[in-house]
């Protein structure tokens, strides 16, 4: 009898996390436990952190194989979850609702700012060949330099699409990065422009109506679709979003998308992401080197932004220059990258308020973003 429980004990421990623990396990659950303290503490992007954070920890506790609770075991409930993203079907539901919340007032009242945004996107151009040259295939560099866009539903679906294997790493750099947003953008702003520069007022946008609010993502459908036809699944659903917010007729598809339909997905996406970094998966040479080409990206991406503006005034006359501080902006970081640009005018003239000049390259950055995934896609998927 006590031969027969002392057996029954070792194989409930053999069965336990405690008998199947390693030390990438725990690695990988402090990293999960960082990620909540920074969404809720320092309130970096607590709505993305939060769920990576919590999924990092859910996937990262140990199991025997063969029970079907992980997220790479068929049959899983996590499993069913994680295809969403690994088919590339949360991202577009994603873009949908951000186009349902974005006002592109801004960039429709100064088209020039969308080159701010298209000049953004050289990060992502950089860290491709970058990757191609510490020895990623072709696919590999391309998933791996679309986190210089600081998109991460379009990091997902561009990895799901060229590199499903280093989907984990990809995604939790993109929105490690999107999130640090307020914490790395400053300083390269502060360094590419001097004070004469930041100082720079900007015309107030004019008023947009509402039949140009409407005409725009039917107009910028038809271009970029026909340009770019692999960023249809992304650009389609982001002007479709947009269009149920302009059109005046459509106003709960619209609240729906922009609230509800977005804030199930975000759960969805940001949990199965967390869950995908198990140790035994993500704790590679690999996932290292992509979180540093991610940085890289990110910082080429805003330098780009910064030095394309000042580059750009020495064409402009005088009242009608741009304020550098804005270049940030051309990522893809909805609103965040805005509002750094907005904090940093603010502490050289505080009647200067660069919030919706910033939004134009803003929202043109999350185009750009969308853009450059259907570029890649048609050279290398």
């Amino acid at each position: 009898m006590l031969e027969f429980f002392k057996e029954g004990l070792i194989q409930f421990f053999n069965y336990s996390g405690f008998g199947n623990c390693s030390y990438g396990h725990l690695i990988m659950i402090v990293f999960g436990l960082i990620f909540i303290a920074l969404g809720i503490i320092k309130e970096y992007e607590p709505l993305l952190l939060v769920p990576i954070g919590f999924g990092i920890i859910l996937g990262n506790i140990p199991f025997t194989d063969g029970l079907q609770v992980g997220i790479y075991e068929n049959g899983a409930v996590l499993n069913y979850l994680y295809f969403g993203v690994l088919k590339g079907v949360y991202p577009p539901l994603i873009f949908l609702g951000i186009g349902a919340m974005t006002d592109f007032s801004a960039l429709i009242s100064n088209p020039k700012l969308i080159l701010i945004g298209a000049a953004a996107q050289f990060g992502i151009f950089a860290a491709y060949a970058i990757a191609l040259l510490l020895g990623f295939s072709p696919t590999e560099a391309g998933a791996i330099g679309i986190i210089g866009g600081a998109d991460g539903p379009t990091a997902i679906f561009i990895s799901s699409k060229l590199a499903p294997s280093l989907m984990g790493a990809i995604a939790i750099s993109a929105y490690s990065y999107m999130a640090l947003v307020p914490v790395i953008q400053p300083p390269i702003m502060r360094l590419l422009t001097n004070p004469k520069e930041r100082l720079i007022r900007m015309r107030p946008p004019r008023a947009v109506s509402q039949r140009e609010k409407i005409l725009f993502p039917l107009l910028c459908i038809l271009l970029t679709a026909f340009l770019v036809p692999t960023g249809l699944p992304l650009l389609g659903m982001l002007f479709f979003g947009n269009l149920l917010k302009e059109s005046g007729v459509t106003k709960r598809l619209a609240t729906t998308a922009s609230g509800t339909l977005i804030d199930i997905v975000t759960i969805l996406i940001g949990l199965t992401v967390g869950c995908s970094t198990q140790a035994t998966n993500f704790l590679k040479l690999d996932s290292i080197l992509i979180f540093g080409l991610g940085a890289l990206s990110f910082v080429i991406a805003t330098a780009s932004g910064v030095l394309f503006v000042k580059f750009f005034n020495l064409f402009l006359k005088e009242g009608n220059k741009i304020n550098p501080l804005i270049g940030n902006a051309g990522v893809s970081a909805v609103p965040d990258s805005a509002r750094v640009s907005y904090v940093e005018g603010m502490k050289y003239d505080k009647t200067n308020y660069l919030l919706m000049h910033a939004m134009g390259p803003n929202v043109a950055g999350v185009i750009g973003s969308a853009v450059a995934a259907g570029i890649l896609l048609s050279f290398l998927y």
